[in-house]
């Protein structure tokens, strides 16, 4: 993310941070560095799939330390790629990156990638936790900046476009916050998080005293997120400094180094990019000058006002006033009830289907789930039969087309897919987006279970915060290529029985009583769990199968969030899955049946056991 080379560049020096103890302040986290590097610290198992109840533990310990340095967080999350979809050929790079990544985890070679639900167990466990948070209806970086400056405040990421940004109170990187290293302070101020602040000053001080409004400059010549200009190189092969080396030349960080040292011998940025453009051809020059002069606005702070966010709940922002959306689809995005995925379905008709650890010469996991997906585009782009983009669509009888972006075998591809057809009795021809709030929930409960293949009575047995997950896993078994075998469903319900296990064993509420069989059952799981999770076996075939279940299960979630949640949430951050448990149960049931029976002293875990096999067999 951000500046290329840039970290690596900074970090290398080391000379141009501050340090900074963090105590008695507003912080500015941006979120979506925070729950990668979270997970990362969290486990060292990637090809499972999985392990959110870490992870959730781990943002747990995280919230908890600042809370104890009195630090009041205000998480900042991505939302979609927004109407202009700048960031696509950075995007499809990225997903090509992770796609080489989960081929080589599913080879038993190295690498880090976070698991398919990762981002929706980090917003539920800022929900649970209470911490304040918001999801922008784009790209976050102006945000943060905005928000951080109004405040005052300094702001946490580990994303090198906040170097270039002018923050008022400078940006701590996530690789320099030091907050499992809490130091009790002198007297009265108590404790700090250790921390480095990155100096703007010291950085332009070191490249000849540059003019700090250059900086946004120096980010788009040199390459970002959003822009990577392959007519610049004209530049860089031509222009030469004053020691008389070519900027283009030289070892690591020369031509980023030689860039800065060019840029310190104007007072402005327009001065710089008159003196840049002689180099190029002439009928270039203008469309160039206007790439450059926009992109540099991508680190001017935005205006749109979060403080107002935080203290009415209210979110407003021109592009979600340009897309012209239902109040209610703009305020479930900005709560982060509805996930990115749906804006861009919506906006974009264009999503990406992130790759897990699976079997590369099988279809993607996600085709299991391309039913699901196909409702929730349904719901999304229904047009009423009285509008004009509408017409041409009744007459030809055509559906929306929705493109997405998947892989086939090792190679990322786009696909289009057509949207399903709503059934005749949940809407009317003149049913809208709008209006899917107004729906009667048991309408919308009724389009939820016929789209993964389920009666409500068979749920009604089931606690409700499982009746997802086990309608997700009926639908799985039912439409997974190859089929679910048995040990591979027994491993996954025993998951869900130790997930509620760890749940009723670890409610924090004193006035919850737990069940002394319950207590020991847990401990003597834990013994066995420690002991067994040691085997490293890996199977690739069942690997890609809970990888369906995931795909299915991320796809259940989303369709149910945005049928405003007819069915309760299930709680990913209270170990419903575990990448690495469920591989163990399956490797296990396989040699030893009876550890079917692992948590046969506990009455209560026995029946749930029971009633989840007896649901999903029905």
């Amino acid at each position: 993310m951000g500046v290329q080379g840039l970290t690596g560049f900074v970090e290398e020096r080391g000379s141009f941070f501050t340090d900074l103890r963090v105590r008695d302040t507003k912080l500015v986290i941006d979120g979506s560095s925070l729950y990668h590097r979270l997970y990362f610290a969290s486990t060292d198992d990637f090809r499972r799939g999985g392990n959110y109840g870490p992870f959730a533990a781990a943002v747990g310990e995280f919230f908890g330390t600042l809370r104890a340095c009195r630090v009041a967080p205000f998480v900042v999350l991505d939302g979609g790629r927004g109407a202009d979809d700048r960031k696509l050929p950075t995007l499809k790079g990225r997903a090509a990156e992770r796609l080489r990544t989960a081929h080589g985890l599913s080879r038993g070679e190295g690498g880090c990638l976070v698991p398919l639900l990762t981002r929706e167990a980090f917003v539920q466990a800022l929900g649970r936790l209470g911490v304040p948070f918001v999801q922008c209806f784009a790209e976050a970086d102006r945000e943060i900046a905005g928000l951080a400056n109004r405040w005052g405040c300094p702001v946490l990421s580990l994303d090198s476009d906040f170097c270039i940004f002018d923050l008022a109170a400078g940006y701590c990187p996530l690789s320099h916050f030091q907050w499992r290293s809490v130091c009790r302070g002198e007297g009265e101020r108590g404790s700090y998080v250790p921390a480095r602040c990155f100096s703007v000053e010291k950085f332009c001080r070191h490249f000849s005293h540059l003019n700090k409004s250059l900086l946004p400059l120096f980010a788009v010549m040199n390459g970002n997120d959003y822009i990577d200009l392959a007519a610049l190189e004209v530049f860089f092969s031509k222009v030469r400094l004053a020691g008389g080396c070519a900027v283009g030349k030289g070892g690591k960080h020369a031509r980023l180094q030689g860039l800065l040292h060019w840029l310190s011998q104007f007072a402005e940025p327009t001065e710089a990019v008159d003196s840049l453009l002689k180099y190029l051809k002439k009928h270039q020059r203008e469309e160039i000058r206007e790439l450059l002069c926009t992109s540099m606005e991508d680190y001017t702070p935005s205006d749109v006002n979060l403080e107002d966010f935080f203290q009415n709940g209210k979110y407003e922002c021109e592009a979600a006033r340009k897309a012209d959306l239902p109040w209610w689809v703009l305020d479930a995005f900005a709560k982060g009830k509805l996930a990115p995925f749906i804006s861009d379905a919506l906006i974009l008709r264009s999503t990406f289907l992130h790759v897990q650890v699976e079997n590369m010469q099988r279809p993607s996991a996600h085709s299991t789930a391309l039913p699901i997906r196909q409702v929730i585009y349904g719901l999304l782009l229904k047009v009423s039969q009285n509008t004009e983009a509408a017409s041409p669509s009744k007459q030809t009888n055509e559906l929306p087309v929705v493109c997405e972006f998947d892989r086939l075998q090792k190679t990322l591809k786009k696909t289009f897919v057509q949207a399903a057809r709503l059934p005749t009795d949940f809407c009317d021809d003149h049913f809208t987006l709008d209006k899917l709030i107004e729906v009667p929930m048991s309408c919308r409960r009724m389009v939820l279970l016929e789209t993964l293949g389920v009666k409500m009575s068979i749920l009604e047995s089931i606690p409700s915060h499982l009746q997802l997950p086990v309608a997700v896993t009926c639908y799985w078994i039912c439409c997974s290529e190859p089929k679910v075998n048995l040990h591979q469903l027994k491993a996954l319900l025993l998951m869900m029985v130790s997930g509620e296990l760890h749940r009723i064993t670890n409610d924090p509420d004193p006035t919850v009583v737990h069940a002394e069989d319950d207590t020991i059952v847990y401990n003597e799981f834990l013994k066995w769990k420690e002991k067994k999770l040691q085997n490293k076996d890996f199977d690739l075939n069942a690997a890609h199968g809970f990888c369906q279940w995931q795909c299915c299960l991320q796809m259940g979630l989303y369709l149910n969030q945005l049928l405003c949640t007819p069915l309760s949430e299930p709680d990913l951050t209270s170990r419903l899955y575990s990448g690495t448990l469920v591989h163990r149960l399956y490797q296990e049931l396989k040699s030893t049946p009876s550890v079917e029976n692992l948590f046969s002293l506990s009455p209560k875990m026995t029946w749930l056991y029971q009633v989840l096999l007896n649901t999903v067999a029905s």
